[in-house]
C-alpha cells in the first residue's frame, strides 16, 4: 500500500488531493505507468516527454527508484519562484 498525493495543477485535473493504491509498484516507473494506464487526463498529464516531479517520503526521486510499501508518493508539475 502507498498514499499517493497531488500538488497544484495535477491536483486540479485530476481532481484527487490523494489516494491509496492497495499494491505498491516496485519503482517510480512502474506507479507512473500504471497511473498513466487508467487513460484519459492521466495518460496526457504522465505520458512521456511531460515535466512532473515524483518524491517518496518528502525525498526527490527518480523513475528507477524504489517504493518501499507504506510510502508517501507525491507528484507535483515543477516549481519555479522568484
Amino acid at each position: 500500500m502507498i498514499n499517493l498525493i497531488y500538488f497544484a495543477r495535477l491536483k486540479e485535473v485530476f481532481g484527487l488531493a490523494e489516494e491509496v493504491l492497495p499494491s505498491t509498484p516496485a519503482t517510480v516507473g512502474d506507479l507512473i505507468a500504471l497511473l498513466a494506464a487508467r487513460g484519459g487526463v492521466w495518460h496526457d498529464e504522465l505520458a512521456t516527454g511531460k515535466v512532473f516531479r515524483v518524491a517518496i517520503n518528502q525525498e526527490m526521486a527518480q523513475l528507477s527508484d524504489a517504493i518501499s510499501d507504506g510510502a508517501e508518493v507525491a507528484i507535483f508539475p515543477p516549481v519555479t519562484g522568484g
